[in-house]
């Protein structure tokens, strides 16, 4: 799950790439990076930490341009490291530099492909640079380089790469290309903004990055549509493949994405207090004469649906924890024993809040299981009588496949297990998980703005298909001792 960004401007783009990514960081810790397009040349800084970091050894001030691109990365597929940094870059055709958030499933084919019919050579693990070469190859056969040309090519790429994923390139000569999954897993979002030379134009992983730079959402990219931006700010958008059944994400909306973002016409806020009422009425029926005191969020994720389950159940709602800015989000830390040591240095208890209590801790949702063991146990050793479980989305029992690093099944806590076992697992007193039914609710909210989602991780649903072998794959290049070993 990565944070991409691109902005075809009338002036240098670096400096706006650079605090767009800031608000996307998010969505990765991993690498950072901005390619830019100054005249006949590319410009391009990547690395690996944080977006501040990367830039603090060279700044932005460099990558000038009036087109660029940005990417902030959360390893999945491939390893971590500034070898898989983004944006990649190839040299032929004219020149293309690429960002990519998602994950390809078929990308062992697609690379076989690539390098024995498209005769071109890929240099690391990462399936964000086999797309790359797929795009420049389906721009290559197509002889001049055109808005027409580049949208065909598009087409191409949807009808060889099968996955989720959203993507943003610069092409030398013509300007940014943007296009997103024929499913609408990933999410993108396009902005304009006016100025006195003429529009302007960005596309975004979020809204919230378009509210910072200026540019107002004009709406959602379509799935299997292709947009292209040239270099005079001509906008061109077509859907270049065959619809397919419009799925994005459920998760982007349980955690990843920033609550102050719209994605798919949908208020990621919204959608959060909407589970937190869903998940309150459930404890109502299950446990109408519960013995709650205070309702306490594991932060930061879960307090718009921990201030509703409060809402609808009487009950006083409290900031239990106090969170270490500093520390990044722990989810999507690569490796088990990283995300471990990072629990108590992030949240520290407030006793005050947790003594001689009956507590319901309210979380977004719960993977591995061992960060909601050790908030337990923390509010245990805060005082706390009982200690309650909550979380605002189903059990995860099933691998994402489409760009979130959900382990291999046997790493998943609810993977083989009741509920009756896992809250025994995370020495809770009472466990309770939101409805599946409940959760597609919440999000496509009263005006049924989504029919349909992602919701693979809870239901083992897989929108685009999944070939025979492939988890078995997966589970050997995913779990976290295999990405141990790679570094």
């Amino acid at each position: 799950m990565c944070g991409i960004l691109g902005i075809v401007s009338r002036d240098d783009v670096a400096a706006r790439l650079h605090d767009g990514l800031t608000v996307l960081q998010h969505r990765g810790q991993d690498a950072a990076g901005i390619a830019t397009i100054d005249e006949a040349r590319f410009r391009l800084h990547k690395g690996t930490g944080l977006v501040s970091e990367v830039f603090a050894r060279s700044g932005a001030q460099d990558l000038t341009g009036r087109l660029g691109i940005a990417h902030c990365r959360y390893p999945t597929a491939g390893s971590a490291g500034s070898a898989e940094a983004q944006p990649f870059y190839t040299g032929a055709p004219w020149g293309i530099a690429l960002a990519h958030n998602g994950n390809l499933i078929n990308t062992e084919a697609l690379r076989r492909e690539v390098f024995e019919q498209d005769r071109r050579h890929v240099n690391t693990g990462s399936d964000s640079e086999v797309l790359m070469h797929v795009l420049a190859h389906e721009l290559a056969v197509r002889g001049a380089l055109s808005p027409a040309a580049a949208l065909a090519a598009v087409g191409a790429v949807h009808r060889r790469v099968k996955g989720g994923y959203a993507v943003v390139a610069l092409v030398m000569g013509l300007g940014l290309v943007a296009f997103r999954d024929p499913n609408g897993i990933r999410p993108l979002v396009l902005g304009c903004r006016p100025s006195p030379q003429g529009d302007e134009y960005a596309v975004a992983s979020e809204s919230v990055a378009l509210d910072l730079l200026g540019f107002k959402l004009i709406r959602d990219v379509r799935p299997g549509e292709a947009i292209v931006l040239t270099a005079d700010g001509q906008l061109h958008a077509e859907l270049v493949a065959e619809p397919g059944r419009f799925a994005p994400c459920i998760f982007e909306f349980v955690y990843f994405a920033r609550p102050d973002s719209m994605i798919d016409t949908v208020s990621v806020h919204k959608a959060r207090m909407r589970m937190g009422q869903k998940l309150g009425e459930k404890i109502l029926r299950l446990w109408p004469d519960h013995d709650i005191d205070t309702i306490i969020p594991i932060p930061d994720s879960s307090r718009d649906a921990a201030l509703e389950i409060a809402n609808v159940l009487g009950v006083k709602y409290r900031e239990g924890f106090v969170k270490n800015r500093y520390v990044g989000r722990t989810f999507i830390m690569p490796g088990q024993e990283l995300r471990e040591k990072s629990v108590r240095r992030k949240l520290n208890p407030i006793p005050l809040e947790f003594r001689d209590r009956v507590v319901l801790l309210v979380d977004d949702s719960i993977v591995r299981g061992t960060t909601s063991q050790q908030i337990v146990q923390m509010a245990r050793e805060a005082g706390a009588k009982k200690v309650y479980l909550a979380s605002a989305a189903p059990p995860v029992r099933f691998p994402n496949i489409y760009g979130i690093d959900m382990p291999a099944a046997n790493e998943l806590v609810a993977h083989g297990r009741s509920e009756a076992e896992i809250q025994q697992h995370l020495g809770c007193d009472w466990l309770v998980y939101q409805d599946l039914a409940d959760l597609e609710a919440a999000v496509s909210g009263p005006k049924n703005r989504i029919a349909g989602f992602d919701t693979s991780c809870f239901s083992g649903e897989y929108v685009t298909g999944v070939e025979p072998g492939y988890f078995e794959r997966l589970s050997g290049t995913r779990n976290d001792a295999a990405m141990a070993a790679r570094g």
